[in-house]
């Protein structure tokens, strides 16, 4: 299974959106295992395909931090017809991500997140039309308030889309509220890449919106757009794929949290 998932991860094996852009370019395999199960794991729950354990593509054992977790990705795994398809996967492919990509180089990828404070979705406003103006501020708004009463992050807002540089202050106050363990910090990322706001993930992190609140909020403007124009079929299609891995990690986050 290693070339399997290796294709579909791309160059950036935590960059969702890679695996989107590479759909129709993954090799295929036919099912070769009757049931996938889980079991006990040093530090968690292993996967298994008739009872042995899987890897990453680097050869690496998947072992989940909860029991729910590996119940989701053997799931995807005994969902599979007779044709594995990796795309269909989500929990899996971010599985392979944490463990490849993540546990060795947590705090690479905690700065990647970080990279986002600098130019949040957030902090960018339309300046026409007034109801346009006032429905990012409803999404977005309490957000911005909660980062600067919460987490001490006073971040700057702007109208347009001319670069405002944030306060060191701000930005090192919101990357200190990011969680140090590998796959919450791998929940953050992709749910920042999907969104474009690491506030938006840190507030689906804290509670202080729940996932259909975060995505909402993070399509503020193309749902607008939708609305006065319709629905473009290849923008929706890149959407749809983009909310199954969002999803998949909002879930793995919330097992977390538990």
């Amino acid at each position: 299974m290693r070339e399997l998932f290796d294709e579909v991860a791309g160059k950036s094996p935590i960059d969702p959106e890679e695996a989107v852009r590479r759909t129709t370019r993954g090799p295929q395999r036919k099912r070769f295992y009757a049931n996938a199960g889980v079991t006990d794991a040093p530090g968690g729950f292993a996967i298994t395909l008739d009872e042995r354990p899987i890897r990453t593509p680097s050869g690496r054992p998947v072992v989940a931090p909860t029991r729910e977790i590996a119940d989701a990705i053997a799931a995807e795994w005994n969902a599979q017809q007779e044709i594995i398809d990796p795309l269909t996967m989500p929990s899996t492919r971010f599985a392979n991500s944490v463990v490849d990509a993540v546990v060795d180089r947590v705090e690479a990828v905690t700065d990647d997140v970080a990279k986002y404070l600098g130019s949040d979705l957030l902090f960018y406003r339309a300046s026409h039309p007034e109801a346009l103006v006032a429905r990012e501020a409803a999404h977005w708004d309490p957000v911005v308030f909660w980062a600067a009463d919460t987490l001490g992050a006073h971040f700057i807002l702007a109208e347009g889309i001319v670069h405002v540089r944030q306060p060191d202050s701000a930005i090192s106050a919101a990357r200190a509220a990011l969680p140090a363990d590998p796959w919450s910090i791998a929940v953050l990322h992709v749910v920042t890449t999907l969104t474009g706001s690491a506030l938006l993930a840190l507030a689906l992190l804290r509670g202080l919106l729940d996932q259909d609140q975060v995505w909402a909020a993070a399509h503020v403007d193309e749902d607008w757009n939708i609305e006065k124009w319709g629905v473009d079929e290849e923008v929706a299609a890149r959407r749809a794929a983009r909310l199954i891995d969002f999803k998949a990690a909002a879930d793995i986050l919330k097992s977390l949290n538990r």
